[in-house]
């Protein structure tokens, strides 16, 4: 597995190692021990145990985010697509850190098998960009309703780069109304 630090060095893109012949292709998508060092080797922490797997199928255009888990439960995400694509999103949300507000992308894609490591004080999204697109997640931490949070997926401020897509974007009406970045900001204080 090959680690490409991003603009935000705790968000990995992995590149995993696929084996392919006549008869399809084998990748090995998890192993704690290689996932754990091969962040070590980047000086960056090894997470807490994935507790938790989640699975999500997307029509093309639905944007989900930007979701976050407050402590005690926040959740760092080892994120895949199986099927389909999706331009996938962290956002660093860490008080004290010297990249907050910024933010990183990459597309994830059942024919370039990457994933995507965001550790806890992120918070995250994506938009299909393919109808069924499979979306799965492993997580450092159980979801607790009470400790959800959400920033507004198209705030001003973050202005993240989302993809234009002719359909346009469907959101829950839980995420079109959510805060905006400033006002998490204010309640972190």
């Amino acid at each position: 597995m090959k680690l490409i630090q991003t603009n935000i060095a705790d968000v990995v893109i992995i590149e995993p190692q696929v084996f392919g012949d006549e008869r399809g292709w084998f990748m090995e998508s998890y192993h704690e021990t290689n996932f754990h060092d091969a962040l070590k080797s980047l000086g960056l922490p090894t997470p807490n145990r994935f507790v938790q797997d989640n699975h999500s199928c997307s029509q093309k255009g639905v944007l989900r985010g930007l979701h976050f888990q407050r402590s005690p439960y926040a959740q760092g995400k080892l994120v895949r697509v199986i099927q389909g694509s999706a331009w996938d999103v962290a956002v660093d949300i860490r008080p004290d850190s010297k990249t907050l507000g910024q933010w990183v992308a990459v597309e994830l894609s059942a024919e370039n098998k990457k994933m995507f490591w965001i550790p806890e004080g992120f918070a995250h999204g994506f938009v299909a960009l393919e109808d069924n697109t499979h979306f799965l997640y492993k997580t450092t931490n159980v979801y607790n309703k009470e400790s959800e949070g959400a920033i507004i997926w198209n705030d001003p401020r973050l202005a993240i780069e989302w993809p234009a897509l002719e359909s346009g974007f469907i959101v829950s009406d839980k995420d079109a109304i959510a805060p905006s970045f400033q006002a998490y900001l204010e309640q972190i204080k």
